[in-house]
């Protein structure tokens, strides 16, 4: 497939190692430490020593830029077969990232794609804006509708999903991908679609649901809302609904761009949400560890490689990556 004029100033380039900064690092519920950690020759204070960071990342980890000329991208999900896929909204294409080989279009059109995950058969899942839907790539590249429709109205503008070891799907549902006059249901919320295809209503008092992920034993379940900058957690029940909600971290900064967006957790049970000015690490408490910052604003983040200890992150026009010591939660 030829590519238009802008796709052909997509990249793949050799990475591009940026100086790490692992910021922000709390020493009390009321100071904070900010200090920027080189990659090449850092310098620990006591502080920085005696935190949980240097167990996730290396003083000397690098951050890489591997591909780029993007206008927007979000929702990466890497692959079991070696790859790595992600969107461009506004490109209305899923590009697909392979080690040492060009940057190339894995679908489209994608119904402008926001959030991509794999199902338990690695099939995508894909969150659809401009299609209002919730969709899955079968193996022989077909697409099916999986829902598209709440109580008979048309659903929102489905933006990032997360699929349980039993095979149900959860997503949000904010209006980004569209306008206020094409809004039908009047809420914003957080679903789950059960393996045999049930859509149930799981929450609607967000402002802007975005991000969502699992906890390594699924016991909860982490929502951000973009619009109150903070992250709300829930314990799940045994029939797969939602109680209990609460605030579990809040990401704001007066000098850095950004809100709450994609979202992950690692094997330990620490939360990774992009926000202000990077990647914000969170423990399993809600203790805030620091921030990879990013040059660009992070949008999303994935773990990838064989064994998912590399953090991959799209963010504006770029995609990056860095390798971490612990490893991911495939979700």
């Amino acid at each position: 497939m030829k590519l238009p004029t802008f796709r052909n100033r997509i990249k793949i380039i050799k990475p591009l190692c940026l100086p790490v900064f692992v910021v922000s690092l709390i020493l009390s519920s009321t100071s904070v430490l900010t200090e920027n950690i080189r990659a090449q020759k850092p310098t620990l204070t006591q502080a920085q020593t005696s935190s949980k960071i240097p167990k996730i990342l290396d003083a000397n980890s690098t951050l890489e830029k591997i591909a780029d000329g993007f206008r927007f991208v979000e929702g990466p999900i890497w692959h079991p077969e070696g790859f790595l896929l992600f969107s461009d909204i506004p490109e209305n294409t899923i590009y697909q990232w392979k080690p040492n080989e060009p940057v190339k279009v894995f679908r489209q059109p994608s119904g402008n794609a926001n959030g991509n995950t794999l199902d338990l058969e690695n099939r995508l899942i894909t969150a659809e804006h401009s299609n209002r839907r919730v969709s899955r790539t079968e193996k022989d590249g077909e697409i099916v509708t999986l829902v598209s429709e709440y109580q008979n109205k048309k659903l929102n503008s489905p933006n990032d999903l997360v699929v349980k070891s039993n095979g149900s799907i959860y997503f949000t549902d904010p209006p980004y991908g569209i306008k206020s006059d094409q809004e039908e249901l009047g809420f914003y919320g957080v679903y789950r679609i059960s393996p045999d295809g049930e859509l149930t209503l799981l929450i609607n008092d967000f402002v802007r649901p975005n991000g969502i992920a699992f906890s390594p034993d699924e016991t909860k379940l982490y929502i951000n809302d973009s619009q109150e900058s903070h992250i709300r957690v829930f314990d799940v029940k045994p029939d797969g609904t939602l109680t209990n909600g609460r605030i579990f971290a809040t990401q704001k900064h007066p000098e850095k761009k950004g809100v709450p967006d994609g979202m992950k957790v690692d094997s330990q049970g620490n939360v990774y949400s992009t926000g202000p000015g990077g990647v914000w690490v969170f423990s399993p408490s809600g203790e805030k560890l620091g921030i990879i910052e990013t040059p660009e604003t992070a949008a999303n983040l994935a773990w990838g490689d064989a064994d998912y200890k590399t953090l991959y992150i799209t963010a504006s026009s770029s995609l990056y990556r860095i390798r971490l010591n612990v490893q991911g939660v495939k979700q």
